[in-house]
């Protein structure tokens, strides 16, 4: 089942006096953190964003209600979230941890390779961390790979390329 508020960052400090905050996007980039009107706390309340903007790899933003620097200050080391409803995300692309968890089954003979157990950017493509029995695999997103993905019903069908997983003999 698909989580209504995500993650997407971490306030790592204060910037300036005025009640600003330093998050660390754990989303695609400081960019897209600071697209959002509001962001959430892990409680579910809203938190509404008065301005934000991006300073190297980390977005700066500013809340309704943080005035000073000590406040802001208090909210050091907690964790954003996003409300999925308020992301625009291009046709083909998924929430990292909508996929975590997704069953990775052969295309051509249902064999189940394992589950995804995290998602690598690698910059030319991303990589399905795939885990089953204590062993780790790596599955490359590529159209000759990954044929098909179903959230809804939780697997990811490949084409395990030799090399990927472990040669039958």
């Amino acid at each position: 089942m698909k989580k209504q508020f995500l993650e997407i960052g971490k306030i790592v400090g204060t910037h300036g006096l005025k009640g600003e905050v330093r998050i660390e996007p754990w989303c695609d980039s400081a960019n897209f953190l600071c697209r959002f009107k509001r962001l959430y706390k892990a409680d579910g309340t809203e938190m509404k964003v008065i301005s934000a903007k991006v300073h190297k790899n980390i977005a700066i933003i500013l809340f309704d209600g943080i005035t000073s620097v000590e406040q802001a200050d208090m909210m050091r080391s907690k964790i954003v979230y996003m409300n999925r409803d308020d992301a625009k995300l291009p046709k083909g692309t998924n929430f990292v941890q909508d996929l975590i968890g997704l069953k990775v089954i052969d295309f051509d003979n249902g064999k189940e390779y394992g589950v995804i157990t995290d998602v690598i950017k690698t910059g030319a493509n991303d990589v399905y961390q795939v885990e089953k029995d204590g062993k780790e695999y790596f599955v490359p997103v590529i159209p000759d790979v990954v044929k098909e993905k179903n959230i809804d019903e939780g697997f990811v069908k490949i084409f395990a390329m030799k090399g990927i997983f472990e040669d039958e003999d």
